[in-house]
């Protein structure tokens, strides 16, 4: 397949720790690449970046805030003025804000659940409609999402629909070239603030955070294969096939006794 037909990589959050991974793993697949971010002095030094390690390859940038309806809306009508056809998908860009809910504001309320679920599932939309020959949905939901957590109750409900959706829209698009999947990392390290939370939990944290570029790597393997879902990490994994028969209000108590200490706002 030639690059025509392959299409573009859009990776949205392509300037933090994970998103920069995809970026790189997309390139070294061939992909042209779409960007996303919301500081577009950090997307020009980013394409600056890959002029130098992969010069054959062509690197749009976009500037976005994707909690903001218009700022979407302004971001399409670019792809499309520009005639770019999506190959890859990345959904990453997302908002781990961290407290009890009266704690939030409405306006921060409306940003985490319109950044983590409503912006992804426009993108999706919009990536359909644009699609290459071959259109591959990278959705990065999270292990956070399979439970119900007090004290990150809307990062776990958003990215808990991020899933559902997902599932159900790779059965949608059965036929149709295109494959869904969706990704469900634990920690990776990287921010400061995660590292001293991985940090924080000792030996389990250690054996369960998995670095951006082996996610980032496990998820187009993945969506390649057109998998459903996958939790990264063999002890994500056994996390919850250990828990999943512990009953509901002794989940609820032990999680909400330990991120109940735990409250960060770093958007």
């Amino acid at each position: 397949m030639d690059k025509s037909e392959k299409g573009y990589a859009w990776i949205t959050g392509a300037t933090g720790g994970l998103g920069k991974a995809f970026v790189w793993a997309a390139a070294k697949r061939g992909y042209d690449l779409c960007l996303t971010g919301r500081s577009e002095e950090k997307l020009k030094g980013l394409q600056q970046e890959i002029a130098v390690l992969y010069p054959q390859t062509d690197v749009k940038i976009f500037a976005a805030d994707l909690s903001n309806e218009r700022d979407r809306a302004s971001l399409m009508a670019q792809i499309e003025a520009q005639g770019l056809r999506i190959g890859l998908l990345a959904n990453v860009a997302g908002a781990d804000v961290q407290k009890g809910l009266t704690a939030y504001t409405q306006e921060k309320i409306a940003f985490q659940c319109r950044v983590n679920f409503e912006a992804a599932v426009s993108l999706c939309r919009f990536a359909i409609e644009r699609k290459a020959a071959r259109l591959n949905i990278v959705n990065v939901s999270s292990v956070s999402g399979i439970y119900p957590m007090p004290y990150f109750a809307i990062y776990s409900a958003t990215k808990g629909a991020l899933t559902s959706f997902s599932v159900s829209l790779r059965e949608e698009m059965k036929g149709k070239n295109v494959a869904v999947t969706a990704i469900l990392p634990g920690a990776m390290p990287t921010r400061e603030d995660i590292k001293e939370q991985i940090k924080g939990q000792g030996a389990w944290g250690k054996l369960a955070a998995k670095s951006p570029e082996s996610v980032a790597e496990i998820s187009l393997k993945a969506v390649e294969k057109n998998k459903r879902k996958v939790i990264v990490g063999f002890w994500n994994k056994m996390m919850r096939i250990g828990t999943c028969w512990l009953p509901t209000s002794w989940r609820l108590h032990f999680i909400a006794k330990r991120w109940s200490k735990i409250s960060k706002d770093a958007f």
